[in-house]
């Protein structure tokens, strides 16, 4: 195996067609994280006690629910909500101490979380779910923005500690008690990507009376430029319902739901607006203004979609 590929790679064959897409990689950042024990069954007591409640260590049997707020996505700051369910805090083992679960394999304990997240303006964005033990959480997009993906996550790192409670606190008190931090890294493939349509002619860019820019007819710094795009997800007010399953309307225009930037020359814009090709399903118009520093020559662009980048393609600027 290892002959056969220095042979390709010397040969120059396209080995990447034969290779998985390198993963969108998330960093997730998540405050005020709490777990809380089930320590109490009496349901006339659960979540009564206004102050803290010390927890024991963990015990066979004994559930719990691990709850923080989503910060940050790879810094941009965003709002959201972590909860992570287990069913068992104690790990599987081959060997077990007393206290533990007797198996035919080293594991570790069970989790189900999900990942709900919220743009500043309240816009909803998209859910993230996984479970997992040992090895890390396999995760599944759905709906919104993350609609069709997959991935795994395997590390959480703790910033500072959970805050431990039992069941009996009540949990409308989480923010005033506050709790851990961590940061939790996603590798994701997404099911579509964003990107620039291209036709025979090239990147599907046009000006602003929609000729397209061409070599016989550049863009200009500073002028706004119309991109045909792919792979921006749901459109508003259809967030729930799947890409490609609507057809865009006119009037009013349909906003695409999911944060959109330009990447040109490496330096990420805004856009100045985002919506769904009226008439068609799965094309989208993007504009964006040209920076006007932009030199003459060949420029990169590519689209970002949440928090997922698109393959460059190139157009030409004049002075």
């Amino acid at each position: 195996m290892t002959n056969l590929f220095l042979i390709a790679l010397a040969a120059g064959l396209p080995l990447l067609a034969q290779m998985g897409e390198e993963p969108v990689v998330l960093t997730i950042d998540v405050e005020n994280h709490v777990l809380y024990r089930s320590m109490v069954a009496d349901p006339a007591q659960i979540g009564k006690t206004p102050g803290p409640v010390p927890a024991s260590a963990q015990i066979p049997f004994v559930s719990g629910i691990n709850v923080g707020d989503i910060v940050a996505i790879n810094g941009t700051p965003v709002r959201g909500i972590w909860s992570s369910a287990y069913t068992h805090t104690t790990p599987y083992r081959r060997s077990p101490q007393p206290g533990q679960f007797a198996a035919n394999v080293d594991s570790g304990a069970t989790f189900f979380c999900t990942w709900q997240i919220w743009d500043l303006d309240g816009t909803f964005l998209g859910t993230l779910r996984d479970s997992g033990a040992t090895g890390g959480h396999a995760v599944s997009g759905a709906l919104a923005g993350f609609f069709g993906t997959e991935g795994v996550h395997s590390n959480m790192m703790p910033v500072t500690p959970a805050r431990v409670t039992s069941n009996a606190e009540d949990p409308a008190n989480r923010h005033t008690f506050g709790g851990g931090k961590l940061s939790v890294k996603f590798y994701l493939y997404p099911r579509v990507r964003p990107s620039v349509a291209v036709s025979a002619g090239g990147p599907l860019i046009f000006h602003a009376d929609f000729t397209p820019v061409s070599a016989a007819n550049p863009a200009r710094p500073g002028e706004v430029l119309i991109i045909g795009a792919m792979g921006l997800g749901p459109v508003k007010p259809n967030v729930s319902i799947p890409p490609g399953a609507i057809r865009f309307s006119d009037s009013p225009t349909q906003e695409v739901n999911s944060p959109v930037t330009v990447t040109f020359n490496g330096n990420e814009l805004p856009v100045i607006n985002k919506i769904g090709w009226p008439g068609q399903t799965t094309l989208y118009r993007v504009d964006f203004q040209v920076p006007e520093d932009a030199a003459a020559g060949m420029a990169t662009l590519s689209l970002n979609a949440m928090w997922i980048p698109g393959p460059q393609v190139s157009i030409p600027i004049r002075n």
